[in-house]
């Protein structure tokens, strides 16, 4: 299947071919803007490399399974790859060329030098054990170890994954090497090599570009967050502290809501010890579904991707989106909201302080030197808020959505990079 041809077959549809089809459209849409000609528009649309590996997992049991596992490098013009690893039991082949599609925009668009890339392993990590997981990724790492290296491609942590298992691959990957390499990876722990400020860089992120487009003072402004995990909590308690008053949250588990603000310091705390926020004594139950439509300043998709459909787009009150998660809202959804006013904050900016401080941790292991954590989060400030204005002020000048104009940037400074470097005969 040719990934160029967005799917038409219902069958076809699964979740990582809609999140692909949505990566293609706007690659298409920027491509427009941009007066690419095909050939461009074809190179941008095609991985450089994917590889699929079979990864077989000794259980504890005794049994032997074996799942697929997945990387790919969508472009590597402007740097090395870069891109996060996930385990997720939907992952897939598609999913994982979307993901690290919307990378290689991401990093242009934040002005790091890296192309895209992304991983995955189709397993549910809560379904093993931490020895099988170890196994997992080191079985896995080893199957993928020809593409990556800190100068060919470095993994980070993503839905499933954490500094853990970061911590396992470079050990896996050193010991392969003779030396080590903390470099391979980022989102380490500290004592590997991991940077200050790293654990919680997309939060802040999202908080950043949050406040940037909402122009005006947090007090009082209210806040919806859709998945509260790695991503959507701290995002949630990072608002929270600046002055926002976040009234609902959800996760697997339910979905809360109080109308005169969630502690989501003791909310947090309690989704740590009973593994969710059901149940939760200080809130509301909410269904999943009602958050979406709740009536609020803020909304702050943080799960997974295709979780704003052209089904709830209608129903959506927001005056602002911004995208915690990868492609959470499909192309339909977007003309849909753009329509009723909604502004949308994309992902390839919104959530790109994850790999903004991942390239702070790599240049900081590349020359054995370190930052305080006030040294990274200024630098993490800087990288976010210029791309915020540059992506505004186009889409101002343009008459642009702020996806269409981020778009525009990212992929205008890959095309560029392809242009200049030529092509190889």
């Amino acid at each position: 299947m040719s990934i160029m041809v967005p799917s038409k077959t219902p069958a076809l549809i699964t979740p990582g071919r809609q999140a692909l089809d949505s990566a293609l459209h706007q690659l298409g849409q920027a491509a427009e803007h941009l007066g690419l000609d095909d050939g461009l528009r074809t190179m941008l649309a095609t991985p450089r490399r994917s590889l699929t590996v079979s990864v077989p997992v000794r259980r504890e049991d005794g049994r032997l399974d074996v799942v697929q596992g997945f990387r790919v490098q969508h472009n590597v013009s402007r740097g090395p790859a870069k891109g996060g690893l996930r385990f997720h039991p939907s992952t897939d082949l598609h999913e994982v060329t979307a993901l690290a599609m919307w990378m290689t925009w991401k990093c242009a668009l934040a002005g790091i030098p890296y192309g895209g890339a992304k991983g995955g392993v189709a397993v549910d990590p809560a379904g093993l054990t931490t020895r099988e997981l170890e196994r997992v990724t080191r079985r896995y790492v080893s199957e993928i170890l020809p593409l990556i290296g800190p100068e060919k491609d470095i993994p980070a942590p993503d839905v499933g994954t954490d500094e853990q298992t970061m911590a396992w691959i470079m050990d896996t990957y050193s010991v392969s090497a003779g030396y080590s390499v903390p470099g391979v990876v980022t989102g380490k722990p500290i004592t590997l090599g991991g940077s200050l400020g790293r654990a919680g860089a997309t939060s802040r992120g999202v908080q950043i570009a949050a406040l940037s487009a909402l122009g005006r003072s947090p007090e009082g402004v209210t806040v919806a967050v859709q998945g509260f995990g790695k991503v959507g909590a701290l995002a949630a308690q990072y608002l929270a502290d600046a002055g926002c008053k976040v009234v609902a949250v959800s996760d697997l588990t339910g979905a809360v809501y109080c109308a005169g603000g969630l502690d989501v310091s003791r909310l947090r705390t309690w989704a740590a010890e009973t593994g969710g926020v059901r149940g939760y004594r200080h809130a509301d139950a909410l269904s999943h579904g009602d958050l979406f439509e709740l009536d609020v300043d803020v909304l702050i998709p943080a799960a997974l991707e295709g979780a704003i459909t052209e089904a709830n787009a209608p129903r959506i009150r927001a005056r602002l989106i911004v995208e915690g998660a990868n492609g959470p809202t499909t192309p339909e959804a977007d003309e849909i909201l753009a329509a009723n006013g909604t502004v949308v904050v994309p992902d390839i900016l919104a959530n790109a302080g994850g790999v903004i401080v991942s390239y702070l941790e790599w240049v900081q292991n590349m020359q054995a030197y370190s930052w305080s954590s006030g040294e990274v989060e200024a630098k993490l400030h800087d990288l976010i808020e210029n791309a915020f204005s540059e992506v505004k002020s186009l889409a101002a000048a343009r008459g642009l959505t702020l996806r269409q104009a981020a778009h525009v940037i990212g992929v205008g400074r890959v095309a560029e990079a392809h242009q200049m470097r030529g092509l190889y005969p």
